[in-house]
């Protein structure tokens, strides 16, 4: 499933209302929702990414420093966008407008990470054009890290942890930006209030010990590069059994004769100019096969042809496509033999006046001119 932006969560664009936001929300936690996809993990994940997404964008403060810092500017650079009361309060009210006060809505506080590693995992892997286009099936080989027996999961020799100077304990610092004020984990203790005075010898104080493992992921159509993919429950260990996420980001190849622009796909037809002189008839390959294109005079270079719900499938809503562009590019001969130039006099001849239009034009602009000097 796609992690992408907050906006994208929920299909809205980045200036829009809060009564769209709201709007927007309403509908996909309705289509979401667990007690309506019952057994569908996918479903339910989303569902938890559109709540997330709405606690952040509902709320203006958050909002504000989402647009200006990301997710990282959120509770302490964790991605996870914490529910307040206020949000939470708007989000029962909504269901309850929905479903009634007596429809069963449950919510799991995020556990916090204690250990001295994040959970979550990035991992960048490379996709192949038509890979992206289509969506795919990836079998690859992750690293993640689950705690080391010795320390803990501390990363301190024997376990053994002090409290933190940076935050005396607290596990959070005060942050002030401009006229803002919010809460940041603390960056030497990472939000758990406790440092090590020296680190454990088995993981050199990392706190988990590496392994790997071979997942086999499903890649939707229409990703492009700058999107995420979280793929759940890939991630670290805690040392109370809780796996964090894997996010994938995408490397996508160019193509030789396509180019992606969004979800449009641009192609360039190089053609003769002959073949414009005889309205000939060409075929142009598509991402479903082929279009033709029907060549006349009147057609100029880098004029373009449009194939609407022909190019990409959205990456968010898979029934609506982009655009299919093919650009004409006119060919000149670059140099004529003999027989060639003989036969292109003839034509021009046979075309007479209509052949050199520049003559009717400027016969009279070279006597003005005449008259001017004198």
């Amino acid at each position: 499933m796609e992690d992408l932006c907050y906006y994208e969560v929920l299909q809205v664009s980045k200036d829009a209302t809060t009564t769209e936001i709201k709007k927007a929300y309403r509908k996909l936690a309705l289509q979401y929702h667990p007690d309506k996809n019952k057994g569908n993990k996918e479903a339910e994940e989303k569902f938890k990414l559109i709540n997330e997404a709405y606690a952040v964008l509902s709320d203006p403060q958050k909002r504000e420093i989402y647009d200006m810092y990301g997710k990282e500017g959120l509770n302490g650079g964790s991605g996870r966008g914490g529910f307040s009361s206020s949000s939470m309060d708007d989000i029962m009210d909504i269901f309850n407008s929905m479903f009634g006060e007596s429809f069963g809505f449950g919510s799991r506080a995020q556990q916090r990470s204690t250990m001295n590693y994040q959970l979550d995992i990035e991992k960048e892997i490379t996709l192949e054009f038509n890979e992206a286009i289509f969506g795919t099936e990836k079998e690859i080989t992750i690293k993640y890290l689950e705690p080391c027996s010795s320390c803990k999961g501390t990363g301190a020799k024997d376990g053994e942890l002090a409290t933190c100077g940076y935050c005396h304990g607290q596990g959070q610092v005060v942050m002030r930006q401009g006229f803002m004020t919010f809460t940041q984990e603390c960056p030497k203790c990472h939000g758990t209030g406790k440092i090590s005075q020296e680190s454990c010898k088995v993981c050199k104080g990392i706190g988990g010990i590496e392994k790997s493992e071979t997942i086999t992921i499903s890649i939707p159509a229409g990703i492009n590069n700058g999107n995420r993919l979280r793929i759940p429950g890939k991630g670290n260990i805690d040392r109370y059994g809780h796996r964090g996420d894997l996010y994938l980001h995408f490397d996508i190849e160019e193509d030789e004769n396509f180019v992606r622009d969004g979800d449009d796909i641009y192609i360039e037809a190089p053609v003769f100019f002959t073949q414009l002189l005889l309205s000939e008839e060409i075929k142009v390959p598509s991402l479903e096969g082929e279009v033709n294109i029907h060549l006349s005079p009147k057609i100029r270079d880098k004029e373009h042809f449009v194939f609407n719900n022909k190019g990409v499938p959205n990456v968010n809503n898979p029934h609506r496509r982009g655009r299919f562009i093919v650009q004409i590019k006119i060919i000149y001969p670059k140099k004529l033999n003999s027989e060639q130039k003989e036969l292109i006099e003839k034509l021009n001849e046979s075309f007479g006046i209509e052949s050199k239009p520049h003559k009717s034009i400027f016969e009279n602009t070279f006597e003005r001119i005449k008259k001017w000097i004198k």
